[in-house]
């Protein structure tokens, strides 16, 4: 889910920004502790990637998502006076919420994943063959915060998110956005006032 409001931002940044001056921009994002979230995104692929092999990560793999989400949301606070990142930080915390009194992994709605392939829904009714999330039941404790809603086309991409993805996007949005628009005025008044300049420097001879 968080690729949707990544791709968004940057579409919406490339109208209000323009094409150069808004991928430009991309050079300047200066964060503090920036190396923790490629750290944790490889982290998570190597759990995917080696889960179903390795017995003890399978078995610990809830609690190292736990882990992952904490040190996400410590780089988040580290970063809140960037704009957007509290609600990615409220969003992502939600999220944190619900997987944790739920044994860290995140619950799905049976009829929300109704939407998605059929092997999926097959895997999360098999308890053991998906790690990070689990069909949700009546000992499901704060349901509500769970992957509870469904999308599908015409929505781009089927699948099935919670509030505290929606959130969480929203934030994401805005903070490409506003990179990518940061600025755009005083660049078009100096190009105006370079372009001015040059209209009135009288001919040599």
């Amino acid at each position: 889910m968080v690729f949707d409001g990544i791709i968004l931002g940057i579409l919406v940044g490339l109208i209000r920004g323009g094409f150069r001056h808004g991928l430009q921009q991309f050079s300047k994002i200066r964060l503090k502790g920036g190396l923790i979230f490629p750290i944790l995104l490889i982290v998570q692929l190597l759990i995917f990637r080696f889960q179903e092999n390795i017995g003890w990560l399978a078995d610990a793999s809830g609690y190292i998502f736990m882990l992952i989400y904490v040190a996400g949301m410590i780089f988040l606070w580290m970063n809140r006076d960037q704009k957007g990142f509290g609600s990615i930080l409220a969003g992502v915390f939600l999220n944190f919420l619900v997987m944790a009194v739920n044994g860290g992994r995140m619950p799905v709605s049976m009829s929300a994943a109704s939407v998605l392939d059929p092997v999926y829904v097959d895997m999360l009714m098999d308890a053991t063959a998906t790690t990070k999330h689990y069909l949700m039941d009546a000992s499901t404790r704060l349901a509500f915060l769970g992957d509870i809603i469904p999308l599908s086309p015409p929505y781009p991409r089927t699948q099935v998110i919670s509030i505290g993805d929606i959130i969480m996007n929203i934030g994401i949005f805005i903070y490409i956005v506003h990179l990518m628009t940061s600025g755009k005025n005083a660049a078009v008044k100096n190009i105006m006032r370079k372009q001015g300049k040059t209209e009135h420097v009288e001919p040599q001879n």
